[in-house]
């Protein structure tokens, strides 16, 4: 089986009812990213920190996959498919998908605030000031915050460049490092993209093909393509 490698961002958890900064305008859910994911938002307000997550937790829980998602499951009868996400929801997983890398953390998991190691699945629940890790020390969200280090990357890195077919679904390809993996894609193999609002990285970027549609309609399409023409 060839090896298809999907980065994923927020465009395509979007269309399951979650709501993206970068289309609200810099604001998630009427706060600025400062305020709510940084390390210095944590220290300054981490009741609100917790809250913001615990809202962003349960709508999560209660959405659902869209056709997007179910594609990428689809395609795991006729490749070996690895998805990276940018994304913190249990979309993928919720639809199906095996082989999924988080990159940028998990909502439902949380972790102490002074070993970030000890991870702790919670599922949907919320946490509080006062909710207590192994260590005994506060325990904070399992997301990667702006201006955090993402410990996956390298590892994310390694499968980029393995990778037969490369696509990209519902990011911008601005938000770094990620936004770098298709650079470690081998030059020769095909690529795809897919967004409404495709960026432009043909300068950069080799084999490129563009599909221009919302991620519910373009991954099924490019799912018919690869299944029909790169098996």
């Amino acid at each position: 089986m060839k090896r298809l490698v999907v980065l994923t961002g927020a465009g395509i958890s979007a269309e399951s009812g979650l709501m993206t900064f970068r289309d609200a305008g810099g604001l998630w859910e009427n706060h600025s990213i400062e305020d709510v994911a940084t390390p210095e938002g944590w220290r300054k307000d981490p009741a609100l920190v917790l809250k913001f997550y615990n809202d962003r937790r349960a709508k999560a829980c209660e959405a659902s996959p869209n056709a997007g998602h179910r594609a990428l499951v689809e395609l795991e009868k006729y490749f070996e498919v690895y998805i990276i996400t940018q994304n913190v929801d249990n979309l993928h997983e919720k639809a199906g998908s095996t082989n999924v890398m988080h990159l940028h953390g998990e909502l439902t998991k949380v972790r102490s605030v002074k070993n970030e190691n000890l991870i702790t699945d919670i599922g949907g629940k919320a946490i509080e000031i006062g909710d207590l890790a192994e260590d005994g020390e506060q325990l904070r969200p399992h997301i990667v915050w702006f201006g955090e280090m993402v410990p996956m990357i390298e590892d994310a890195a390694e499968i980029s460049a393995e990778a037969d077919i490369f696509v990209v679904v519902g990011t911008s390809l601005q938000v770094y490092p990620a936004a770098g993996l298709v650079g470690y894609a081998n030059k020769a193999i095909p690529k795809f993209i897919i967004d409404p609002h495709t960026p432009d990285v043909s300068s950069h970027y080799k084999n490129v093909t563009y599909i221009t549609e919302t991620a519910t309609v373009g991954v099924p399409q490019l799912a018919e393509l690869l299944i029909r023409d790169f098996q």
